[in-house]
């Protein structure tokens, strides 16, 4: 490269990060060098862990592979394609990709991907994500502990109101269920019940609102996190909630964070905070909550039997101090999704024991069980039915980075030099295993 062509650079690095469309690109091995800012923000990765992967271990593809490994295959553009793919964080992604070939005398040497996020376009007016089609309940809350008791008790009298509401409560914590729940406790029946999923990138969010929903009937409208829209998108909401007050008409809106602390560090605005206050409920982190564990266990395992005939029914002692050891960053959530992960594995288990529970629950929870995990864990035994290979490859790199680290006595400089990678993408890679991601 000429010094004049090093002198635009900088240029060419800010316009490639100020667009509005993702952009990834890659060498003909699949190997990223070019992921732009948007495109991090579409699919919550960052470049330190791009960096040295190819894009086949970046995603699960569900259906449709890669449209980048398409044109690296083929040498040809693939135009205005519909994609839905999980990340490595588990996050659903829903973009419309225009791939393209990139050749220097001939030679395919790789290729770039230009991606529209419309991830909030699809899961704009939808229900909550749950299992069953049944309507969501106060009865279907588990309340074991005084928190959630009167949580409950609070929602209820907030239904009869038929005021704002004011979730509040961090992700996993089931802000969602009670807002069905007081959706369906209303009498007489509100219309149809939808949820607005916030996000602060798409800018004709509220504009749509309008025209999605039908203003004519009664209705409740959840917006669920309204702490991550931008400010002026709050704005646009606070004025369209304004003008569509009337009765019949039920608005529920949650939030991550205290809502003080939010207006605080300009995350929330104060007008629409007032808005949705007059029936504010918070909803404790499972941690504080730990009674609720079990009887959502018990609870779970009740439903799943009845609709599918599964043998489990509870878990062992060992099992359950562990569950009531562990902290539950990702709170009901968490503990659902690692539910569901066990059963469907288990054949004709009636209980969950130590050995059932996953490797990467295992590692998170480390010192918590008393059977350390091994490296047996990994050999393939014809007795037992294999693990999906992604899972077996997460596992395996926090099993050998844990014991790395150990081994040059938890020195990042060292354990990074031992392994051949920089001390970023280490410390990047352990703050994955420690938040659980």
């Amino acid at each position: 490269m000429n010094n004049s062509n090093k002198n635009l650079f900088p240029l060419y690095e800010f316009a490639v990060n100020r667009a509005g469309v993702g952009i990834h690109a890659v060498d003909h091995t699949g190997r990223t060098v070019i992921y732009n800012d948007k495109m991090k923000a579409i699919e919550g990765l960052e470049l330190e862990e791009v960096g040295d992967r190819s894009i086949l271990e970046l995603f699960n593809f569900d259906q449709e592979e890669s449209t980048l490994l398409k044109v690296l295959q083929s040498g040809t553009e693939q135009l205005n394609v519909k994609q839905t793919y999980w990340n490595r964080k588990g996050h659903e992604i829903t973009t419309i990709n225009d791939t393209y070939p990139v050749f220097r005398e001939g030679e395919l040497v790789g290729a770039v991907e230009i991606a529209r996020d419309v991830t909030a376009l699809e899961r704009f007016v939808l229900h909550p994500l749950r299992k069953n089609s049944d309507p969501v309940t106060f009865n279907q809350v588990v309340a074991a502990s005084d928190e959630m008791k009167t949580v409950v008790t609070t929602a209820r009298k907030a239904s009869g109101a038929k005021l704002p509401v004011l979730l509040i409560g961090e992700s996993g914590t089931g802000k969602d269920l009670i807002a069905e729940s007081i959706h369906n406790e209303l009498s007489p029946a509100n219309g149809p019940f939808y949820t607005l999923h916030c996000h602060q990138s798409d800018a004709a969010l509220i504009d749509r609102l309008d025209e999605d929903l039908n203003m004519s009937e009664p209705f409740t409208l959840f917006c669920e996190r309204i702490d991550l829209l931008s400010i002026s998108l709050q704005q646009n909401l606070f004025a369209f909630l304004k003008n569509s007050s009337q009765p019949g008409r039920q608005f529920i809106a949650s939030i991550g964070d205290d809502p003080v602390a939010l207006i605080a560090k300009g995350s929330l605005l104060k007008d629409l905070y007032y808005f949705f206050a007059s029936f504010t409920i918070r909803i404790s982190p499972l941690r504080k909550r730990k009674e609720d564990i079990l009887s959502f266990v018990t609870t779970y395992f009740a439903r799943r039997k009845e609709r599918f005939g599964t043998s489990l029914t509870g878990v062992t002692k060992e099992v359950e101090e562990l569950f009531l050891r562990y902290d539950w960053p990702g709170n009901m959530r968490e503990l659902e999704f690692l539910l569901d992960e066990i059963s469907s594995l288990a054949t004709t288990e009636t209980v969950i024991t130590y050995e059932m529970l996953p490797l990467h629950f295992r590692l998170k929870s480390d010192g918590m069980g008393d059977t350390p995990t091994q490296a047996v864990d990994f050999i393939v035994n014809p007795e037992k039915e294999l693990m999906p290979l992604d899972r077996y490859l997460k596992e395996a790199e926090e099993y050998y980075l844990q014991k790395a680290m150990k081994l040059h006595d938890d020195n990042i400089t060292k354990t990074a030099n031992a392994l051949g990678m920089s001390r970023q993408n280490l410390q990047y890679r352990l703050r994955k295993l420690k938040n659980g991601r």
